[in-house]
């Protein structure tokens, strides 16, 4: 803990992918929208943008004259689009190439995680191509602005690895990169334009009409155990006695689109587990969190950045945990360290446990769903910049080193423009079991802000005797984006749910509107209704 070219998008479908190739997943159904009324040429439409002069100067050496075209903002936004998705490409080439250049570990460890992270950059402008060209019909501007979101959240991703272990910017950032930020930024404006005022909502249905009558029975059993596809056993009465092994053998099955189950029995799983990009639709299934962990203790202070310190990696899309912990036992004295990383887009984790220290939870991008939950840290233990909700969860402050303070969330929003925020609704706020003996001695915050857009909600939670009267810190005694974020409260309650003395900032708001507040529900958020009945996960849509 800132686009754009495309009349011949057609001709980019054979780059799209550093990687493996990948079928996009929308979430609802497309609506019109009257946003798309104004026509403009391109230099008119790029002094709309928060980066004209970038974006003026990758239109004109695009390849394809546009610049005295008149277009409407759609049309406008598949070349903001394709431009951005050339401008990645040559961004991962340049990471890539850098290999041979490496000196020493700490580069070689930041430069995996930020291959990585622009593989998945492309992975997301992929996605928007395809819907923005009708590869994929069911595509909507809200998905779109997901997974553009998530592009850009991956590059600073990779800055951010390069700060934990004093790697030089001028080693590993290629210099497309900050060209990249910036025509990415105004994709989401161009893009976020087209969303009009109000996020999506759908009308609730038991199961998506897509979910075959097979997985409905298979994700409404409650012995999922026992339909497993394979079985994880540390006694070798399974297929496998690692974790891990189970999920590389589910990569290699020839169809993602249904629903994998891997049973993990009672035991300790002492290892770092991944999930990769395209290993799409896995369930992990324990046998309770109190009997199936999986655990590891790589952290900064060990010489790992904080995205590869975590204990379980998860990247592939719509996966599901249960009845699962997931930890890093590092401990306080190591600094960042990981106990669950995820970057899946349409995620769920069930009755699971997410225990560590500082920085536990790497909500990194993309859409997430966490109920009944117990999640245990200290300094900024749930971070990143997902469009997350946590429902039903317990979430535990537990003792810091002497002088330190307890921060539960550090958001990590870095453009106006992305979808995403951490919301905690009708959870519990508690000092752990280690912290309640001293807990006069230390303060406990709500949040600080970790970006400069920073977005985290309260909604109806009870918040423990542990809370600072005022709530919420800053970012290290500064008054780093108290204008820009955006904090707020909803009906919460406990002993320390009082606002009166909450911090003053112009960012920071005591909702009283029921119809501000549901802006920032499952429903509307992300979009939950029209994915998370086919999990067979309980949840509340609304307030």
């Amino acid at each position: 803990m800132g686009l754009i070219r495309a009349t011949h998008l057609p001709a980019l479908i054979f780059v799209f992918f550093a990687s493996t190739p990948f079928t996009a997943s929308c979430s609802q159904p497309p609506e019109d929208n009257n946003n798309n009324a104004t026509t403009g040429d391109i230099d008119w439409w790029c002094d709309t943008t928060p980066h004209p002069r970038p974006c003026k100067y990758f239109m004109s050496n695009a390849g394809d004259s546009h610049s005295n075209t008149s277009m409407q903002r759609s049309g406008f936004r598949k070349i903001a689009v394709d431009v951005a998705m050339q401008r990645a490409l040559e961004a991962y080439q340049q990471v890539l190439h850098l290999r041979s250049d490496l000196a020493n570990h700490h580069q070689r460890t930041v430069w995996v995680d930020c291959l990585k992270l622009y593989d998945n950059t492309l992975l997301q402008l992929n996605r928007s191509v395809q819907g923005l060209l009708g590869l994929n019909r069911t595509c909507t501007d809200f998905d779109i602005q997901t997974w553009l979101s998530a592009a850009l959240t991956n590059i600073e991703a990779c800055r951010l690895g390069l700060q934990d272990l004093n790697v030089s910017d001028s080693i590993m950032i290629p210099t497309s990169s900050a060209n990249l930020s910036q025509l990415l930024s105004n994709s989401l404006a161009v893009n976020g334009g087209l969303l009009g005022s109000e996020q999506p909502e759908t009308e609730y249905q038991e199961f998506p009409s897509w979910v075959t009558n097979h997985e409905r029975k298979l994700l409404q059993s409650t012995s999922l155990a026992v339909r497993a596809n394979l079985v994880v056993a540390k006694d070798g009465s399974g297929n496998f006695r690692t974790v891990q092994a189970a999920i590389d053998a589910a990569a290699k099955r020839t169809s993602m689109s249904s629903r994998f189950i891997i049973y993990v029995k009672k035991g300790v799983y002492r290892e770092n587990i991944e999930v990769g990009i395209n290993n799409n639709n896995i369930m992990l299934v324990g046998d309770s969190m109190r009997n199936t962990i999986i655990t590891s203790s790589r952290s900064v202070g060990g010489g790992f950045t904080t995205y590869s310190s975590a204990t379980a990696g998860i990247d592939g899309l719509s996966f599901i945990a249960r009845d699962i912990t997931f930890s890093n036992t590092a401990g306080p004295l190591r600094g960042q360290a990981v106990a669950l990383r995820s970057t899946s887009d349409l995620a769920v984790f069930y009755r699971c446990a997410i225990q560590g220290y500082q920085d536990t939870l790497f909500v990194l991008s993309q859409r997430q769903f966490y109920r009944q939950c117990y999640i245990y840290g200290t300094i900024d233990f749930i971070f990143g910049n997902a469009a997350v909700v946590f429902q039903n969860c317990m979430i535990y402050a537990r003792r810091p080193l002497k002088g330190q303070a307890n921060i539960i969330t550090a958001q990590g929003r870095n453009d106006p423009y992305q979808n995403t925020g951490i919301v905690i609704q009708n959870s519990r706020v508690m000092a752990a079991p280690d912290l309640l003996p001293v807990l006069q001695a230390f303060k406990t915050y709500l949040g600080r802000p970790w970006q400069l857009y920073s977005r985290t909600i309260f909604l109806k939670t009870y918040l423990g005797s542990l809370v600072s009267p005022v709530g919420w810190s800053s970012w290290d005694g500064s008054n780093f984006a108290q204008s820009t974020l955006y904090y707020g409260e909803y009906q919460n309650f406990g002993p320390a749910s009082s606002t009166r003395y909450r911090v003053r900032w112009p960012g920071y708001h005591v909702i009283t509107s029921a119809n501000v507040a549901s802006q920032f529900t499952v429903s509307r958020l992300i979009a939950g209704q029209s994915w998370l009945p086919a999990t067979g996960i309980p949840f509340t849509p609304g307030l």
